[in-house]
């Protein structure tokens, strides 16, 4: 049951991933309304010209990398900033998206905990 549980966590997480990463490019899921603050916030990002590239592009190889099943701990080290950072953002400046976020930010950390044992040597003093 653990093991399912965890292949479908990868899955779900690798399919937003590589949608919502693709979206940054392709703009083929339109924008909700959202409060000022992160408007001025997205806005921000955007206007220094490299960094949502950048992360959308990371989403994409990261969920990649959790569809097909390999490097599974590189792409949760690669998701982890990009998933709190999600969380936070809707969090303090978009509530009313709060949901995926959360869905999102939770089960990359239930795919943390399933493959806590390869992540000791990052953690250990």
């Amino acid at each position: 049951m653990k093991k399912k549980g965890k292949l479908i966590a990868r899955v779900l997480v690798g399919l937003m991933m590589v949608i919502f990463g693709l979206n940054g490019f392709l703009n083929f899921i339109p924008m909700s309304p959202s409060p000022e603050p992160a408007w001025n916030f997205m806005g921000a990002m955007a206007e220094a010209g490299y960094f949502l590239p950048m992360v959308k592009g990371l989403e994409i190889v990261a969920g990649v990398l959790l569809l097909t099943g390999k490097y599974i701990r590189a792409a949760l080290v690669i998701l982890t900033p990009i998933m709190l950072n999600a969380f936070l953002f809707h969090l303090f400046l978009n509530i009313a998206g709060i949901g995926g976020a959360l869905v999102a930010f939770s089960l990359t950390i239930y795919l943390i905990t399933t493959e806590w044992n390869g992540f000791k040597q990052l953690v250990k003093a």
